[in-house]
């Protein structure tokens, strides 16, 4: 059973995502930028209503620019899929989950202390250089199942 409906592409672009995005934080560090992508497309709520598949949340654009830096400046998310991060993909696309992403629907490297609340959300916890936000408490019930 899997968290959410799934292709080939769908892990290449998960795969993509979690190395340009936290590949300097090994394994663990993409899984939970892994386990984020995932609750966005499971969360029916809040920013990810209309967000229903992994390619729905990678070029979701929000403010007038796509969510994730990756896409916004290229990085390595135009490189090719690697076999880690697609076993990486796979391993969050089945249920992997740990705190703080477990929960989470939003991260960012501050390049500072992680701040209490982004946008209004609570902090969850840190990670090497990202810090994790769930929703607020009865603001999301769909993305803690």
């Amino acid at each position: 059973m899997t968290r959410v409906k799934h292709n080939s592409k769908d892990i290449d672009l998960i795969a993509r995502m979690i190395r340009a995005e936290a590949e300097g934080e090994g394994k663990l560090g993409m899984l939970m930028v892994g386990n984020v992508i995932v609750n966005r497309a499971v969360a029916d709520c809040l920013d990810f209503r209309d967000v229903r598949t992994i390619n729905d949340v990678i070029f979701q654009i929000q403010g007038g620019n796509y969510s994730f830096e990756a896409v916004q400046k290229g990085n390595l998310f135009y490189s090719p899929a690697r076999d880690l991060e697609r076993d990486l993909a796979r391993q969050v696309i089945k249920n992997w989950r740990q705190h703080p992403s477990k929960y989470a629907l939003w991260y960012f490297n501050p390049y500072a202390p992680c701040p209490p609340t982004w946008y209004d959300q609570p902090f969850s916890g840190q990670f090497k250089q990202h810090c994790y936000y769930e929703p607020q408490a009865n603001t999301c019930e769909s993305v803690y199942r």
